[in-house]
């Protein structure tokens, strides 16, 4: 299966409206002439109507960096994925570890989540990895396959081919350190085959398996030759046009 690289750039809590369109503006003139890789960026919410206005006719598209389960209601702060595919965002980043440790969203929170993002028409970007504990009790595998399980649940066959899965193991994310390409790799394989035994061999082959954690220019050519390592959750190197460019080429045609 030739899986389409995937490339997304998450923003996180920084960015206002015009350093957001500034970014975007630089990124997009350092991308002319892209092929062989799909790119996303993941603004703030104040900033994705003005985004997706700049990024109109542009090789990349447009994600969130969360959503809530229900179309419309008595939520307050929330966002919808109808609100979100009117903007033309067409992924969400769900169950992102700053998100799960931080806020305190639960695996089963992440599943209302990912089937709420389908059922909307939006791609799931869904986030899964271990704390630097967990690994050392030798524990990734099993943190994995829960998350996996219960964020997965009553999501079809079908629907499935529409996830991409980004593993992002929490010690690395944000601290400069990341996993060896030996070490994605392994984790990465672990994931498709847990994939293939929920969904069947054709439809794991086609769902792409992100590394997210400290992904740098440096670094990125390595992580991203690895067999199933399908492309990259870039953070904080995507607030950087240069950086995050460089990034995407490692991977590009």
């Amino acid at each position: 299966m030739n899986r389409i690289p995937f490339i997304a750039g998450n923003w996180k809590m920084n960015n206002t409206v015009g350093e957001a369109l500034g970014l975007v503006k630089e990124l997009t003139k350092l991308l002319d002439g892209l092929k062989g890789v799909e790119v996303a960026v993941a603004p703030p919410f104040t900033a994705l109507s003005e985004v997706s206005k700049s990024l109109k006719g542009s090789p990349v598209a447009l994600a969130a960096q969360d959503l809530f389960y229900e179309d419309k209601g008595a939520f307050t702060g929330e966002i919808s994925p109808m609100m979100l595919t009117d903007l033309g965002v067409k992924y969400a980043i769900l169950g992102h570890s700053e998100r799960r440790y931080i806020l305190g969203e639960s695996n089963e929170l992440v599943n209302r989540k990912v089937l709420a993002a389908l059922k909307g028409g939006l791609r799931p970007i869904l986030c899964v990895g271990e704390t630097l504990g967990q690994r050392k009790l030798n524990l990734t595998f099993m943190v994995v396959d829960d998350q996996l399980r219960d964020a997965l649940n009553h999501v079809s066959k079908e629907d499935a081919t529409k996830i991409v899965v980004a593993y992002e193991p929490v010690w690395a994310i944000g601290t400069g350190e990341n996993a060896t390409p030996e070490q994605a790799q392994e984790v990465h394989a672990h994931i498709r085959a847990r994939l293939a035994y929920r969904f069947g061999p054709d439809a794991a082959s086609e769902i792409r398996i992100q590394y997210g954690g400290s992904v740098k220019p440096e670094n990125a050519r390595e992580l991203l030759d690895q067999p199933d390592v399908d492309g990259a959750l870039v953070g904080g190197a995507s607030l950087v046009a240069d950086s995050f460019a460089k990034i995407i080429k490692a991977k590009s045609s």
